[in-house]
């Protein structure tokens, strides 16, 4: 898997481009245009939440996730890193810098942190975002979200219930239990999927530091909607896409987001909780594809 240096340490990413050259053509010297997407998840996951997302969109597109350090990365960040939600949302901006990606569509879900990018980022940063898709995440002051987010915040308050929360994980019952991880998608996640996400915190100290780090940074809520009221200066093309039936996300934040945006259209979709990547891969894929080509219309869809 592809690795990038940055302030915090070294992240894990991976790529549809990779193996092409720099100047975006395959190893025979075929040109990729084609968008690029910068796909980023949630809290005590990896990209590989967004991996039926990226098959369905296939070749056309560049599809880019890293797997940020939020509690399933498996190389622990440098001893002192800044792993504050603004520190967190500022290192999206150097991953893309790092990477000297432009014109991307962001595409956030579960996790809001990127907002803050838009806030808090150099413009010249800010500026590489061409286009953002608000998908199912964390907004306003809903940080972290849920009951499932305050058992995390609680566990993480010390090292031996983080601990005890990451072993926990490992059992079924506990993965899908009422007002855990099982009211983020309607449809079972993988075991595989979730060993992988689980298992880098349960096996390794230092990546729960890094978890617990970020979760107890979270500011107070004035803090928060001060971040969020700084993205009224993000002009370029938003999608907003939400869930009815979300238990973590309020549904009222989904058009009040699209509110705050000059170029923002919004779709609440049926039959799928906070993972929509996980519930609804197509369907989201579909709307990403109208979205990147500037098709999609209307405020609201099913």
């Amino acid at each position: 898997m592809p690795e990038v240096t940055l302030s915090a340490g070294t992240i894990e990413y991976e790529d549809t481009a990779h193996g092409e050259t720099a100047a975006g053509e395959t190893a025979a010297g075929e040109p990729r245009e084609r968008p690029t997407l910068v796909l980023l998840h949630g809290l005590t996951m990896d990209s590989s939440v967004w991996h039926e997302v990226v098959a369905d969109l296939g070749p056309g597109f560049r599809c880019v996730r890293p797997t940020l350090p939020l509690g399933a990365h498996r190389i622990p960040m440098r001893d002192g890193a800044d792993l504050t939600l603004r520190g967190m949302a500022l290192l999206v901006g150097e991953f893309l810098e790092a990477l000297d990606l432009r014109d991307v569509t962001l595409v956030l879900n579960d996790w809001g942190g990127a907002q803050v990018l838009l806030s808090q980022g150099r413009p010249e940063v800010v500026a590489r975002v061409g286009r953002l898709v608000l998908t199912a995440c964390e907004a306003f002051d809903n940080y972290p979200p849920g009951l499932p987010g305050r058992l995390v915040a609680a566990a993480c308050r010390a090292p031996a219930t983080v601990r005890l929360m990451m072993e926990g994980l490992r059992f079924r019952a506990l993965r899908r239990a009422p007002g855990g991880w099982g009211w983020m998608s309607r449809r079972p996640v993988p075991g595989a999927m979730m060993d992988a996400w689980f298992t880098p915190g349960r096996v390794d100290p230092l990546v729960r530091r890094d978890l617990a780090a970020y979760v107890l940074s979270v500011p107070d809520r004035a803090t928060l909607l001060r971040y969020a009221d700084g993205m009224r200066t993000f002009d370029r093309p938003v999608l907003v896409v939400w869930a009815k039936e979300d238990r973590l996300m309020p549904r009222a934040h989904g058009p009040r987001l699209a509110a705050l945006f000059p170029d923002a259209r919004l779709v609440e979709l049926d039959d799928t909780y906070t993972l929509i990547p996980i519930d609804q891969p197509h369907r989201l894929a579909e709307l990403l594809r109208d979205f990147t080509a500037g098709r999609t219309a209307g405020r609201t869809r099913g």
